[in-house]
C-alpha cells in the first residue's frame, strides 16, 4: 500500500520528519521513540503504510523479514537477547498511531505479564 501523507510514521519513513533513526533498509525503519517507556525504546515500522499487523499479514507482508529486522535492530542498539517486543492491533488494544509498529523495550527490568 502507498504511503499516507497524513501519517506521521509515513512521514518519518520518507524522511520528511526528523527522527533519531537507528536502522533503515528498503522495507523497514527503526527509530527512537520520542516518549520512551523504557531506557531503550525503539519503534520499528514498515516503510509502506499499513494500519496494523493483521493488515500487514493479510497484504502478504513477511513477518520473517520484519522480525529479522527487529532482531538486527535490537543488536544494533545493544539489547540483543534482552528486550520486550510489543505491537498493538487496533485502538482498543492501545494502538495510538494507525501505522504498524513494533516497540523494542529494554535497558531495565520490565514488569511481567500475568
Amino acid at each position: 500500500m502507498a504511503n499516507s501523507s497524513s501519517c506521521i510514521f509515513c512521514q518519518i519513513a520518507a524522511e520528511q520528519l526528523p527522527a533519531e533513526i537507528v536502522r533503515i533498509d528498503d522495507e523497514f525503519v527503526a527509530f527512537r521513540d520520542v516518549s520512551p517507556r523504557a531506557k531503550t525504546h525503539v519503534l520499528v515500522i514498515p516503510r509502506s503504510h499499513v494500519e496494523h499487523l493483521d493488515d500487514f499479514l493479510a497484504d502478504g507482508g513477511s513477518s520473517d523479514r520484519m522480525l529479522a529486522f527487529v532482531r538486527a535492530t535490537a543488536a544494533e542498539v545493544g539489547v540483543e537477547g534482552q528486550y520486550r517486543l510489543v505491537t498493538n492491533v487496533g485502538e482498543a488494544a492501545g494502538q495510538v498511531v494507525p501505522h504498524l509498529h513494533w516497540h523494542i523495550l529494554a535497558g531495565q527490568r520490565l514488569p511481567g505479564f500475568g
